[in-house]
């Protein structure tokens, strides 16, 4: 990671120093070659993007794009696409390189708008986002003047995309590690905020998660959760018995109020849902870049209103919560 030594410069002499003690090691071992066998070539396809000089940096649109100083020729654009297309599947974006749409599967700038007007300014503050995927709502934080935004998420491929962005977008105060909301040490206390969007029902254990987070956050800093939850009373809580949506480690799926309860029980204070929609075809779907099966797919044909598993289709709730 080329960007680790001005991380490990911008964390010294502040509340995440601790961190530096072990980061380097994290990081080392987390894309060592023998952690997964296609990094040696997702580490090519980086070696191998083109310098290309920019004449714009588009960060606070929905579609987060560059764009080029002189036109692309459609050859050019044909290769870097070819290039792009190498670090597939793109779940998370949309994004636009100089010419080139990457069509994700999300369309992760709807959740983005769902959110961005009921949390805290971010200008100038510290932000961790756990289980960041490749990085999008990272730029977006970046647009809305975070001072410094530090990802984790344990997918090495999500890490190599977001590399090929930030290659292409240029130096920014942005970092994506590739480790787990694990390797941030106990009781750090450094964020201002920390987003965990589409993580806790893939915890095996939920309320770990929340003290986790609770961790992170400096006293009075603000929690963003987003998370999939099912219609009911501050009792009834969803644990899917193999699958849900065909994904295999879906644990807990609480209702929205009792999301807040175990918030509040957690020691979180001011918690708001903030919104709660289902997830539309139009948010999450296939499309050349991502050409696994989606949301489509992981509903009942005849009634959208559930999995093919039979369970409630997904519907998201998103919370803000202040730490004690």
């Amino acid at each position: 990671m080329k960007d680790l030594e001005r991380l490990s410069r911008l964390m010294r002499d502040s509340e995440l120093e601790p961190w530096l003690e072990c980061l380097e090691q994290q990081v080392s071992q987390a894309l060592s070659v023998q952690s997964n066998a296609k990094l040696a070539e997702w580490k090519l396809v980086l070696e191998q993007l083109p310098e290309i000089e920019n004449s714009a940096v588009h960060l606070d649109r929905d579609v987060v794009s560059v764009e080029p100083a002189a036109p692309l020729s459609d050859l050019q654009k044909q290769q870097l696409e070819e290039q792009l297309k190498k670090l597939m599947p793109w779940r998370k974006g949309p994004y636009q390189v100089h010419g080139v749409y990457i069509d994700t599967e999300w369309r992760s700038d709807f959740k983005w708008e769902r959110l961005r007007h009921s949390i805290r300014p971010l200008s100038g503050k510290r932000i961790l986002d756990v289980g960041c995927g490749n990085g999008y709502h990272g730029w977006r934080m970046m647009a809305m003047g975070a001072d410094l935004v530090i990802g984790v998420d344990p997918s090495p491929l999500f890490a190599m995309q977001f590399a090929a962005m930030k290659h292409f977008i240029g130096e920014q105060d942005i970092f994506l590690l590739p480790v787990g909301i694990e390797a941030v040490p106990e009781n750090l206390r450094a964020f201002d905020t920390v987003f965990s969007m589409g993580v806790f029902y893939h915890r095996r254990s939920p309320i770990d998660h929340l003290y986790q987070l609770r961790q992170c956050l400096k006293p009075g800093g603000q929690l963003v959760l987003e998370t999939l939850v099912i219609e009911g009373n501050d009792q009834q809580v969803l644990m899917p018995v193999d699958r849900y949506a065909q994904m295999r480690n879906v644990w807990f799926i609480p209702s929205s109020q009792a999301m807040i309860k175990w918030l509040e029980r957690c020691g979180f204070k001011n918690v708001q849902l903030v919104d709660e929609s289902f997830t539309e075809f139009e948010e999450q779907r296939s499309t050349e870049w991502m050409q696994f099966h989606s949301l489509r797919e992981f509903l009942d044909a005849d009634d959208k209103r559930k999995t093919i598993e039979g369970y409630p289709a997904p519907l998201r709730a998103i919370f803000i919560a202040d730490a004690p």
